[in-house]
């Protein structure tokens, strides 16, 4: 079993990792990012999470366990470069280039691939919680949006999502490879 070797520190074991779980971990970091670049970088840091992670994994799980790794790995690069984006100001980020460094068809490719995920994904989702699923995830609406478009109570609108992540935490597991 290579995550035994991998926690001995076998470095064929990590690269047996890193061929089998790289690019799902780099889709993942992407459907949050939006970035190639950032989502390479992300991908990288959480490789070496996991890895000085492995002492804490309890044997269950474990692509759900890498999953999560990268997510929040995810979101805390977004929150910090947002953070780092609103210090500037409004004028000077109107000023800075475009660069694009992605294949036009390669970045088509993986948006379509990960619009079929997570259409495929919300469809699977109780109805009470899709609308407020999609109006926050997709359509990236604040909570008080949602709240005041679909009636609802903002303390509704966070119950409902958090209750969505739970449900999606529960049934959602990927299926193991080892």
């Amino acid at each position: 079993m290579w995550i035994a070797r991998l926690e001995g520190g076998d470095a064929n074991a990590f690269r047996e990792f890193a061929d089998t779980y790289s690019q799902y971990l780099f889709q993942v970091a992407y459907s949050v990012l939006r970035s190639v670049k950032d989502a390479e970088d992300v991908t990288q840091e959480t490789m070496m999470k996991i890895y000085s992670s492995l002492p804490q994994y309890r044997g269950q799980g474990f692509k759900t366990w890498i999953t999560r790794i990268a997510v929040n790995k995810a979101i805390d690069y977004k929150r910090s470069h947002d953070r780092k984006r609103e210090a500037l100001t409004d004028e000077w980020e109107q000023h800075l280039p475009v660069a694009r460094s992605v294949n036009p068809v390669e970045e088509i490719v993986l948006k379509r691939q990960e619009r079929e995920l997570i259409r495929r994904k919300i469809r699977e989702l109780p109805d009470s919680y899709r609308d407020v699923v999609f109006a926050f995830y997709i359509e990236e609406k604040s909570y008080q949006q949602i709240a005041e478009e679909q009636n609802l109570a903002l303390k509704t609108v966070e119950s409902k999502l958090y209750r969505a992540k739970k449900y999606m935490k529960k049934h959602w597991k990927e299926e193991e490879r080892e």
